[in-house]
């Protein structure tokens, strides 16, 4: 269904964040990755200052980035990276963000993720997972535009990776009910709908932003035993469990589920190419919305590519943040 080849890599999902690197300097690049003190965060952050990136850390637990930003100086014997606090949930916070980043900014990883067992909001009143793993990091992003286009005249282009699931084919955009007001809640489908927010953002970035040198894509990093699993209901753990044993995926390591984001983030097949949503490590093939997840565990449904879904979004996005 896409109206184009799919943009292939030397590259599988048996690959490693270390082995997509290879050989490639990194050196007076700027990057930022969220949800850096764990799982697959501390992966991309540890493998990107290994290539010689100067990485800031943006982390809710300060403590707990410092710790990782040691172990990544002990490990890599490379510029220790940065710690920053954010809390994407948080609009403060991510305000402070931005306001104390100075300079450039070549890429930008938005790692993060939150899964939650039951209904919880922000003080604004939205539904956490969909503020945290999509509105956050829209602010994150908006408010770094500058410094992302600054760093693409630099470098001739600056990239933003957005980490989406293979959870996006259970749900697309509930327009009318966001923030689940009216519907009974569902914390997959929340997730899920959190999810396909994380790939139209990157439609609608790059859209916009592709004229500043800026392109944003989506990854799927596969399935990775994290920290993210840890407030999974019994219902979620099993039905992971279950799709599992159906083969519809097979767990990946932190090092070859960082992979992805990796590519998203230096190939040279995705140099000023955005808009699209990869799975182990290349560019996945697109899928009717009624497509069942077993039969296709590696493609992305047409929902979360639909640039007039991409672009109502981000006008609702932004007119929520600026409520």
């Amino acid at each position: 269904m896409t109206d184009h080849e799919p943009i292939s890599t030397p590259f599988t999902a048996a690959s490693t964040a270390e082995e997509v690197l290879h050989g490639i300097d990194l050196a007076g690049v700027r990057a930022i990755v969220t949800g850096a003190s764990s799982g697959l965060g501390v992966e991309t952050a540890r493998a990107l200052t290994a290539a010689g990136a100067e990485v800031t850390l943006a982390v809710r637990n300060t403590a707990a980035g410092f710790a990782v930003a040691d172990a990544i100086e002990k490990s890599t014997r490379a510029v220790r990276p940065r710690v920053l606090q954010l809390d994407l949930a948080d609009s403060i916070t991510i305000e402070r963000f931005v306001d104390a980043w100075d300079g450039s900014l070549h890429l930008l990883i938005n790692n993060a993720g939150l899964v939650t067992s039951g209904l919880e909001r922000t003080p604004e009143g939205w539904e956490l997972q969909f503020a945290t793993n999509h509105l956050g990091h829209f602010a994150l992003a908006t408010g770094l535009h500058d410094a992302l286009a600054l760093g693409a005249s630099e470098r001739d282009e600056a990239r933003i990776v957005s980490l989406s699931s293979t959870a996006h084919m259970r749900s697309d955009i509930d327009f009318d009910d966001l923030h689940f007001e009216r519907r009974d809640y569902d914390p997959q489908i929340a997730y899920a709908q959190s999810k396909t927010a994380n790939s139209l953002f990157a439609v609608e970035a790059t859209r916009l932003w592709a004229s500043d040198g800026i392109v944003a894509n989506a990854v799927n990093p596969g399935g990775v035993a994290t920290g993210l699993q840890r407030n999974f209901t019994t219902r979620q753990k099993a039905s992971l469990e279950a799709a599992a044993a159906a083969g519809v995926f097979a767990y990946k390591t932190v090092e070859q589920g960082a992979a992805t984001s990796i590519v998203a983030a230096v190939a040279p097949e995705f140099a000023r190419s955005g808009g699209h949503y990869l799975d182990d490590a290349r560019e996945a093939y697109t899928v009717p919305n009624d497509a069942e997840l077993a039969q296709h565990p590696h493609g992305v449904k047409a929902w979360a590519l639909d640039p007039a879904a991409a672009e109502r979004l981000w006008t609702v996005s932004t007119n929520l943040l600026r409520a």
